[in-house]
């Protein structure tokens, strides 16, 4: 899943949850577990994520929602292997991104 968001420093959690198409519930829960996901409140209490946040819920997304693990497994896998994970998940983003522009090219032949 790659999410859309508008370039700016700071989203709300609707934002973020309307962009993974999720409840806010989970973007909260996730919070609670995952110690990556470390967004900034505001005096209310609003949280609000950067695009570091936005980048590790989309790891997590990948992980949990998209490869199946669980949460303990994404966790782990997480602390012991982040540096490889990280690379290979961008990896994967570059190539989906490439196959989805030769789709549009093809189409339009």
């Amino acid at each position: 899943m790659h999410v859309n968001l508008p370039d700016k420093l700071y989203y709300n959690i609707g934002e973020v949850a309307k962009a993974f198409k999720v409840n806010t519930s989970l973007i909260r829960f996730w919070e609670k577990e995952f110690d990556v996901i470390q967004p900034k409140k505001n005096a209310k209490g609003n949280r609000k994520f950067t695009k570091e946040d936005i980048k590790n819920l989309e790891l997590i997304y990948h992980l949990v929602k998209e490869r199946g693990f669980t949460l303990e497994g994404a966790k782990t896998h997480l602390k012991e292997e982040k540096v490889e994970t990280l690379n290979n998940f961008e990896i994967i983003r570059k190539l989906e991104h490439i196959k989805s522009e030769l789709i549009n090219i093809k189409n339009q032949l």
